[in-house]
């Protein structure tokens, strides 16, 4: 979908502009993260631009609404960011057709996502198969050899033991890095992170031992879903913690 395309079926008023609820009643069902917030920032981003009325109230026009779409499945499906998205959309606005949705590089599986955002336990018990080297990481995650090597360095990312190759993970680790980089931070800035994560698998160890200690499948199937649990419940409380944390900034 494009920018300006009609959706079949989308019920939309037949003419005139939107406000911001209507907006986001209308993107609910393909996209239920997305709230009021989200919309306002994607414009801070200068990714949509809503008419105002004389009073400030933001209207939407067709063309708008159809814009976000192409803007949250850009995010969601191609994993573009902001800079990204707004080249794009730059170079469909200067009259170049837009680059197909469907592509044959190799993207980073999806991760199940709970309808607050936060990863579910179902992605704790995700073990892909996916193998990636070296040069399909700097090409899929857009990174230079030189963040690869220094995320490496600092124990961010690691190829497996004895085949080279990379997972979903490190992946995601790298693809995170290059987007935090545009902010400023750095891998070694992101140490603190690892240590954080290392702690928390630790505690996680510590409730799972003894069940560890039992051999039949039960058990086992048990303590999976008792790591995959905890982890969820410990990011959440991470993610919830900085988040109060920033509010007093």
């Amino acid at each position: 979908m494009t920018p300006g395309a009609a959706r079949p079926g989308a019920e939309e008023p037949v003419s005139g502009l939107m406000n911001i609820g209507q907006v986001l009643e209308l993107l609910r069902p393909e996209h239920p993260t997305i709230s009021i917030p989200k919309i306002r920032f994607l414009e801070e981003q200068g990714l949509v631009s809503p008419e105002r009325t004389p009073a400030g109230y933001r209207k939407y026009s067709h063309a708008d609404v159809e814009r976000l779409r192409y803007v949250l499945v850009l995010q969601r499906d191609h994993h573009q960011p902001h800079k990204r998205i707004a080249e794009i959309l730059d170079a469909i606005d200067r009259g170049l057709e837009p680059p197909p949705l469907m592509s044959l590089t190799p993207t980073v599986p999806e991760v199940a996502l709970s309808p607050d955002g936060m990863p579910s336990p179902e992605s704790f018990r995700r073990h892909d198969d996916l193998r990636l080297s070296r040069k399909e990481v700097l090409k899929i995650a857009e990174i230079s050899e030189e963040l690869l090597s220094q995320l490496e360095d600092f124990g961010l990312v690691a190829a497996r033991p004895g085949t080279g190759h990379f997972d979903t993970d490190a992946l995601v680790v790298c693809t995170t890095a290059r987007e935090l980089a545009e902010y400023g931070l750095e891998p070694r800035h992101l140490r603190a992170f690892k240590a954080a994560a290392d702690r928390e698998v630790g505690l996680v160890e510590q409730v799972v031992a003894p069940q560890r200690r039992a051999t039949d499948a039960a058990a086992k199937a048990r303590t999976e879903d008792t790591v995959a649990q905890i982890a969820a419940l410990s990011l959440r409380l991470h993610a919830t913690l900085v988040k109060s944390g920033l509010t007093r900034l």
